[in-house]
């Protein structure tokens, strides 16, 4: 499949490949010296790495988002509004969105490991602090503190990955990292709904706080150490010239856009549902609303296969499979119905979830330098439409009820559709010009 079929580099495709005028070699088995030592699946490491990253991902979704199912009773705790409470999570995502770019700029210059555990070490820190925050202002403070500090991991990962990965193997690997969010996702919201509706809230908060202290000190016992990572340069004009040099790229502009988008859907859908689920008709309680969360496992089987579906679709098409799932799971929750409700929610998350994985796999295998800043752009973007999508979809219920969030999401799907579609007419026309450069070339 040519990288035109799949979305990936040529560049990245040409280091990767041998000599056109070298006889293929037959595949060799993994594991297997074959010139790369980078890891890959069955070889030396690969099963400590990819458990590492996934507890990794599990701490940062679970402390990244505890507070977004609980914001029914902050608000009835703090006495606040649906649209006040939701700044509970927008801080967090805000802040890691704002700070992404310097942490991976770090990343580059002390490695990709030490920033990773030190921004855990950090977040889990402010996490066990969350619980006694005395009002409102001071809870947006604090989850603004423990966003930033995790805007260590998602790029500092990627590009970990990217380095100590083999290229073929990449989006498999990511894809296990976007499944540890999910399941960080789901365990956050399902423990903290029974927990809550026990002992309060803020018991919940700080139950997560002691579970990603546990996964932050498996996550650093067990990661590798890298073997291809080269310090960079923490120069502002390096780091400028990178970060201009990556937004200047046609391609990365639309994943980044696209992951943007994704997470608005996903961001406003999930900030929103708990305050749905607790109205009429459906008026479940807290911890039944957590269990609501459980659906976040399809998103484990979504992210993980996010390989194979680019297999057989190519990026794009997957990209389009992960938009049209999610289209048609934001008008199925439009039901009065909560079966139906819940299959939506399943629609939703799996094409979400599948979206993400190919597209911030596409960034790592487009970047053929600062690929921690290529992340960070990208996941920059990401939370900064999950702020956009907490803020605007609360704003939305409180004007328009369910349907009107919906069609924010549906909105943003559009969006999605549309730039994967200019990435085709792209791609068409580079394909036809092609022929007509060699011709000239032979002039």
């Amino acid at each position: 499949m040519t990288p035109a079929d799949t979305g990936a580099s040529t560049t990245v495709g040409a280091a990767s490949s041998v000599p056109a005028s070298s006889p293929s070699p037959a595949p060799a088995p993994c594991g297997t010296d074959s010139g790369d030592s980078r890891m890959t699946p069955g070889g030396p490491g690969y099963r400590r790495m990819s458990l590492a990253l996934f507890l990794a991902g599990v701490a940062t979704f679970a402390l990244l988002y505890s507070t977004q199912a609980l914001l029914p009773l902050i608000s009835g705790d703090l006495g606040v509004s649906a649209g006040d409470a939701s700044w509970t999570v927008a801080a967090a995502t805000g802040g890691l969105a704002v700070f992404v770019l310097p942490m991976s700029a770090l990343s580059e210059r002390f490695g990709r490991r030490t920033v990773m555990t030190a921004s855990l070490a950090v977040a889990v820190t402010v996490g066990l602090l969350v619980p006694f925050a005395p009002s409102l202002p001071a809870l947006v403070a604090l989850r603004a503190v423990q966003g930033a500090a995790l805007a260590g991991l998602p790029a500092s990962a990627t590009a970990y990955l990217a380095e100590e990965v083999r290229p073929r193997a990449l989006v498999t690997a990511i894809g296990l990292f976007v499944a540890g969010n999910s399941v960080g996702g789901m365990s956050g919201r399902v423990i903290t709904g029974w927990v809550a509706q026990e002992w309060g809230w803020r018991v919940a908060v700080g139950v997560i706080g002691l579970v990603a202290v546990a996964c932050a000190v498996a996550f650093r016992m067990l990661l590798p150490a890298p073997k291809h990572f080269t310090a960079g340069s923490l120069r502002p004009r390096v780091l400028v010239r990178t970060v201009r040099d990556h937004l200047s790229n046609p391609l990365l502009r639309r994943l980044y856009a696209i992951g943007a988008l994704f997470m608005t859907v996903f961001g406003g859908v999930y900030t929103v549902i708990g305050y749905r689920l607790t109205e009429a008709p459906f008026s479940l309680p807290q911890g039944v609303i957590g269990s609501i969360f459980l659906v976040y496992l399809v998103g484990t089987v979504s992210a993980s296969a996010a390989g194979r579906l680019v297999g057989r679709l190519g990026r794009r098409g997957a990209l389009y499979l992960g938009g049209g799932t999610t289209a048609a799971g934001l008008l199925l929750s439009l039901a009065p119905s909560l079966p139906l409700v819940l299959l939506g929610l399943v629609l939703i998350t799996a094409g979400f979830f599948a979206g993400h994985a190919v597209a911030s796999s596409a960034v790592g295998r487009t970047a053929v330098h600062g690929r921690a800043q290529a992340s960070a752009l990208y996941q920059s973007a990401y939370y900064i439409g999950s702020s956009a999508g907490s803020t605007v979809g609360a704003v939305a219920f409180h004007s328009g009820g369910w349907a009107g969030t919906v069609g924010v999401g549906l909105l943003a799907v559009l969006g999605v559709v549309a730039i994967t579609g200019l990435g085709s007419l792209a791609a068409r026309r580079r394909g036809a010009g092609a022929p007509l450069r060699a011709l000239g070339a032979t002039r």
